[in-house]
Formats: C-alpha cells, sequence, structure tokens
C-alpha cells in the first residue's frame, strides 16, 4: 500500500510491536508534521492507521497531513477511536439495538456472534441513581440494594451483554461518575491491536463532559448514541476539519484561587472570543504547575 513505509519496529526489548511513523509520512507527503498541534497530530495517526483507501483514503491522509492554522473548513475528517465510553441513558439503548442485530442474524442463519462492538466499550451506570436514603452511615448500601431491586430486569440485560459481548464491559452503581471512572481507570493512554501496533487512546463518549479525559492528553469529546453506534461497529466519526486553539498559560495559581476560578475565567474568554466546535490546547510553563484533578477541571468545562 502507498503508506506502507510509515509502518516502524517499535524496537522493545521483552516483546515486538510497532507504530505508525508521522514524519516518515511528513517525509512522503513532503508535510511538517512536527509542526501540527498535538490533537491533529492524534487524528492524523488514526487516519494513517485506518487507512484503507475506501472509508479512508489518500486525499483524507493528505488533508490531514497539511492541517494548516487559519485555512477555511469544509472538509470532513473520518476518525476512527480507539474506544467509546457510554453513561446508562444511551448505553442501554445501544446494547439493545446490537442485541436486537444478533437476534436477526440467527434469524437469517447467520452466526450472532458475528455482532461484536470493533472497539472496547465501556458503560458507566450513574445517570439515573436515585437517592431515597442520605443523612447515615448505611445509606449508601440501602441505596444500592434499593437501586438493584428497582432495575433489577436492566441489570440483568447488562450483565447479559458482558457475557455475551467480548468487548463490552459494564460499571456498575457505586464507583464514581462516568467522567472521574474514565479518567482514573479506563484511559491506557496507548492501545495495541492483534497485529501489535500501538496506538494512542483516543474515544468518543456519550456526554458532553467527555472532554475531561483531555486532561491527560487523550482527545475525546461528547456525540450523540448514533455516532457513538457507529463508532462501536468500527465506523468513522466524520468531523469537520477542526480549527485548534492555543491557550497559553503562565506562572502558577495564587493561595486560594482554585482550578473552578481558572476554569470559569477561562470559559468567558474562549465563549467571548466565540470558541466553539474547535479543538482547545492548553500550552505553557503555567500547565506544569496543575495537577490532574486541576487539568480535569479545566478539561471538563473549557473543552
Amino acid at each position: 500500500m502507498v503508506y506502507n513505509s510509515t509502518l516502524k519496529d517499535l524496537g522493545l526489548k521483552h516483546a515486538q510491536g510497532s507504530y505508525y511513523s508521522l514524519p516518515e509520512l511528513g517525509k512522503i507527503l513532503d508535510a511538517d508534521v512536527n509542526r501540527l498541534p498535538h490533537s491533529i497530530r492524534i487524528v492524523l495517526e488514526s487516519v494513517l492507521r485506518n487507512f484503507d483507501g475506501q472509508r479512508i483514503t489518500e486525499e483524507h491522509v493528505k488533508q490531514v497531513a497539511n492541517w494548516q492554522p487559519n485555512a477555511k473548513r469544509v472538509d470532513e475528517i473520518p476518525f476512527v477511536v480507539a474506544r467509546v465510553v457510554l453513561q446508562d441513558f444511551t448505553g442501554v439503548p445501544l446494547l439493545a439495538d446490537i442485541a436486537a442485530m444478533r437476534g436477526i442474524a440467527q434469524k437469517n442463519g447467520h452466526n450472532p456472534k458475528l455482532i461484536e462492538p470493533m472497539v472496547p466499550v465501556d458503560l458507566v451506570v450513574d445517570h439515573s441513581i436515585m437517592i431515597d436514603y442520605f443523612g447515615s452511615q448505611d445509606a449508601l448500601d440501602l441505596n444500592m440494594k434499593v437501586e438493584f431491586e428497582r432495575n433489577r430486569e436492566r441489570y440483568e440485560f447488562m450483565k447479559w451483554g458482558m457475557q455475551a459481548f467480548d468487548t463490552f464491559g459494564v460499571v456498575p452503581p457505586g464507583f464514581g461518575i462516568v467522567h472521574q471512572v474514565n479518567l482514573e481507570y479506563f484511559a491506557r493512554g496507548v492501545y495495541k491491536d492483534q497485529r501489535n501496533v500501538y496506538y494512542p487512546d483516543s474515544l468518543v463518549g456519550t456526554d458532553s463532559h467527555t472532554t475531561m479525559i483531555n486532561a491527560i492528553g487523550v482527545v475525546g469529546w461528547g456525540v450523540g448514541g448514533i455516532e457513538a453506534e457507529a463508532a462501536m461497529l468500527g465506523q468513522p466519526v466524520y468531523i469537520l476539519t477542526p480549527d485548534v486553539i492555543g491557550v497559553e498559560l503562565s506562572g502558577q495559581l495564587n493561595p486560594g484561587v482554585t482550578a473552578t476560578d481558572l476554569v470559569l475565567t477561562v470559559t468567558n474568554m474562549l465563549r467571548s472570543a466565540n470558541v466553539v466546535g474547535k479543538f482547545v490546547e492548553f500550552c505553557g510553563e503555567g500547565t506544569a504547575s496543575l495537577t490532574v484533578p486541576d487539568r480535569g477541571t479545566i478539561a471538563n468545562m473549557a473543552p
């Protein structure tokens, strides 16, 4: 294929692995990929790795590799994400959809196990939780008991989904909200496919605050249920070639000033500049003084 030479050996001591080299791609296309923003490079790696000449064409690869900061945005990018994160309000209907697909496959004489999410999918039960008990030490246990009794059929269905699909997992209530669980438990930073090709973590999630994962340099954002389902089934998420807005942070937060104070200020600045539907990257010496929780607060509220 056209870009075969971009697949390079990773040079691991105790394992075999390879990766798609963006500098090598830059040489082929005569493009200065080292000047691309971090987020665009993550998108470019995905486009290169999933290039098949059909869904993702040479034109798509060239388009992203030659991204310019002030160009007119008219072209779409087919972005294949590494994984999908679901909250329960949207996740359960999506599980019902792929269960129905298996039923149709079996009805038509096909192997139902051929219907399988093509990327890892994690569903976190948090949005639908109701509070019946509070103000006592056993409130959590009592609420959990009522929750499982009240929604027994739904939890049985999710348990079936975990057993039926190899790439589908469920986090039950009591572990935290989806964004926190995503940041603390799901994010690997780097994934590996069946060919031992290593690639950066990326995702879409069915919640607008999915951007919290950006705190650790993972590209991800919120989408609707249909887009998430398409991503689950290996289809690209189509996005308009994005503008990238840089926010340079200098110094450090004064005592008593929180990350929430900072993000409210930054969000006001971004909205005043009509920054909507764009990638935002934070840089500068000030970023080094921010903890991961602080960065998570900023990423959550100022995507």
